[in-house]
């Protein structure tokens, strides 16, 4: 089969025919229809957060399982599934605790690139084993995974829309909805409305947020905000001081009470959280590089401020990703209109240079 390997960061992705296992236990092997193009990708690709090669990327899968391994009993041949960036356990205290996003074996999967559970490697290339990134390599013909690694959703739906509830909308929506737990009528400020930070306004639109504050660089993001229910766009390159310009839109002036920061970028969460009033919640959904460094006052957090970290959205995945495909069937979750442009999988490398041009909202790799 063919698949995307990155053989070393800051060099183009090769397209390389490929070996892959059958599953093993607790395994499937799916047949891949379309692949989320995920900035989530690219910061590993260029080397700003750290991963082992050779690696298979790509993460945010749709597709048909092919086979299962032994003692898969909830999944079968046929289902359509979705890869999720996040695995649990389903055994740890987080996971019972109604958390997995926050299930320790995120750690190995993620930072690794290896397999939940340290079950060897599956792909090959030759003599040598290739790894996969958040042990799923998404960016191929087929990838075997752990069955704890996908959600079963329904066959109707389309595979190269419905993929991006692997990573960037679940994210996004979860971000406001799970992690800001926005509240009916409460100001939202998002700063960076990429995929993440556009799926954020949907998710703050769903929660009922009463006043949505949109902030990018990019006229098309901006306009596809408002298009998605945000209330206000603020371009910083139009403005003196944007923290100043984004508090102006606020009740009274005294800031948001969610701010939700999409773009990655440290200074830009430090703007997130001089946006949000004394009380407010900051909510940091964006991938800045491993190394970078944010300033605070001490005092601010005196004033009742919260930053929180956001791993998926803080999604339970089994529950919620279904719910959210079936509004989108519904027509109630617009997701479709983040989607700029397909590409095959053999311009995959063309795909992420439109990303990093800002020709793209968001754009997606057809397998089949």
């Amino acid at each position: 089969m063919k698949a995307a390997v990155l053989y070393e960061v800051n060099t183009p992705l090769k397209i390389e025919d490929v070996e892959i296992d059958d599953p093993q236990d607790n395994e499937v092997l799916i047949k891949l229809e379309a692949v989320g193009v995920c900035h989530t990708d690219l910061s590993f690709m260029k080397g700003e957060m750290p991963v082992p090669t050779p690696v298979v990327v790509g993460h945010e899968g749709c597709g048909i399982i092919e086979k299962v391994g032994p003692g898969v009993t909830d999944l079968a041949p046929g289902d359509k599934v979705i890869s999720m960036v996040a695995i649990s356990c389903g055994k740890c205290r987080y996971c019972a605790e109604g958390r997995p996003t926050m299930c320790p074996e995120n750690l190995n999967v993620q930072m690794m690139a290896e397999l939940p559970f340290f079950k060897g490697k599956r792909l090959h290339k030759g003599d040598t084993d290739l790894h996969q990134l958040f042990g799923l390599g998404s960016f191929a013909e087929y990838c075997c995974v752990h069955e704890r690694s996908v959600v079963k959703v329904r066959n109707d739906a389309p595979s190269d829309v419905v993929c991006l509830m692997g990573c960037g909308v679940t994210t996004g929506v979860g971000a406001a909805t799970n992690t800001g737990a926005v509240k009916p009528g409460e100001t939202v400020v998002v700063y960076g409305v990429g995929g993440v930070g556009l799926a954020s306004v949907m998710g703050a639109k769903l929660a009922g947020a009463g006043n949505i504050i949109a902030v990018a660089r990019s006229k098309n993001k901006l306009d596809m905000a408002l298009e998605l229910g945000a209330d206000h766009a603020v371009n910083p390159n139009d403005v003196d001081d944007v923290v100043q310009a984004v508090k102006a839109l606020t009740p009274d002036a005294q800031g948001a009470d969610v701010g939700i920061e999409a773009a990655g970028v440290a200074s830009v969460m430090e703007q997130t959280f001089a946006s949000i009033h004394n009380g407010g919640r900051c909510v940091l959904a964006g991938m800045a590089p491993m190394e970078a460094i944010m300033t605070f006052m001490p005092f601010e957090f005196l004033l009742g401020k919260r930053i929180m970290g956001t791993v998926q959205g803080d999604i339970i995945a089994q529950v919620e990703v279904p719910r959210l495909v079936d509004m989108y069937m519904d027509g109630k979750l617009p997701i479709d209109k983040l989607i700029t442009k397909t590409f095959p999988l053999e311009e995959v490398n063309e795909a992420f240079a439109a990303m990093e041009n800002k020709e793209v909202l968001r754009s997606v790799i057809k397998i089949t």
